[in-house]
């Protein structure tokens, strides 16, 4: 038989294996284990049976009813549960604030009440950051966003265009048009871009103005039968900032069947959300003049005017104007929302 070290070798080895199996056992459990508590929220807990989402006041001072179970009974949405009840503060999951208000000083946060490391307080705004203020203040305050915005951690557009559940088939535009332009507007300000424009405009082509800015004010019901009669609609922001479309675009020109001249974001970011041949984009033309001439041929050639109709053939508009909806689409992205704090909205707010 073969003597010397080397014939111990293999059994040092499988010694030593032995007594490192354990530890490696153990090793590999709480690895899985700091795996999976990662990914638990704070507070050691998954999505509840019912998500509770509180809103701290209603958003300029209009409640909506509560009653029964909306998210459900409304919108299809199963286990979350709306409330505006303050005493349900340390049991709601997401309590929401909205900003408008904050700025108005109408309403104030709750800083002096504990916060549970589960519980995640939400700012809510779909104004343009220019229209925000300072929010210099509610650094480190916030834990999620909710906007108009792509790159809020809930996004909450002011339309949306969706397939048609219905055959396809031809859009009539509207035959009752009287007028070449209008315009609704209140928020009239010499500061605006939008203002300029439609100062250069009127010069070259007739603009049908209402709202109360010019004491003209059209009343829900006669809004959009008085936009039809328009061929186009100026559906102007009051300022520029990305992805800021507005109802102008959804309800006041899509839904009333005036061809919208949108100004605000660039052209592609228009694109992101409608059609390329369903609206005209006032960075298009050279001046507000050419702008005019364009839209004057344009409503004398029925066929191509038609053709900015096109997308009705198996699209509708969907309008988020309902509180209870955007906060009820909270809880369908409730697991993929991160857990985070907000140490500088300003800079998010202006990115």
């Amino acid at each position: 038989m073969r003597s010397g070290p080397g014939r111990f070798i293999p059994k040092l080895k499988l010694r030593w294996i032995k007594k490192l199996s354990p530890l490696l056992l153990v090793l590999l459990v709480v690895t899985c284990l700091f795996v999976s508590l990662s990914r638990i929220p704070p507070g050691g807990r998954n999505r509840p049976a019912n998500i509770t989402i509180l809103l701290w006041y209603w958003p300029f001072r209009t409640p909506y009813s509560l009653a029964g179970d909306p998210c459900w009974e409304m919108y299809g949405i199963p286990g979350c549960h709306l409330a505006d009840n303050r005493s349900l503060y340390s049991t709601a999951d997401i309590v929401v604030f909205h900003h408008h208000d904050l700025k108005a000083k109408r309403q104030k946060l709750p800083l002096h009440l504990p916060r549970s490391g589960a519980q995640r307080w939400l700012w809510l705004s779909l104004e343009a950051p220019t229209n925000n203020g300072n929010l210099d203040p509610y650094a480190g305050i916030f834990n999620l966003t909710m906007s108009y915005r792509p790159d809020a951690d809930i996004t909450v557009p002011y339309g949306k265009l969706m397939r048609s559940e219905a055959e396809p088939g031809i859009f009539t535009v509207p035959r009752n048009k009287t007028h070449l332009a209008c315009w609704v507007v209140s928020n009239f300000k010499k500061r605006h871009k939008r203002t300029a424009v439609y100062q250069r405009l009127k010069n070259t082509i007739p603009v049908q103005v209402y709202g109360n800015a010019v004491k003209r004010p059209l009343d829900k019901n006669a809004l959009l039968p008085t936009i039809s009669r328009c061929y186009f609609y100026l559906a102007f922001e009051n300022t520029e900032s990305p992805h800021y479309v507005t109802e102008k675009l959804w309800r006041n020109s899509f839904q009333a069947g005036a061809v919208p001249v949108v100004m605000g974001p660039p052209r592609t970011h228009y694109e992101m959300v409608a059609p390329h041949h369903s609206f005209i984009h006032v960075d298009d033309f050279e001046s507000p003049e050419a702008l005019g001439r364009f839209l004057t041929d344009l409503a004398k050639d029925e066929k191509r005017y038609q053709s900015y109709f096109a997308w009705h053939r198996n699209s509708t508009v969907k309008l988020f104007s309902d509180w209870r909806e955007r906060l009820c689409n909270i809880c369908p992205v409730y697991n993929t929302l991160p857990y985070k704090i907000y140490h500088n909205l300003t800079a998010w707010a202006r990115g």
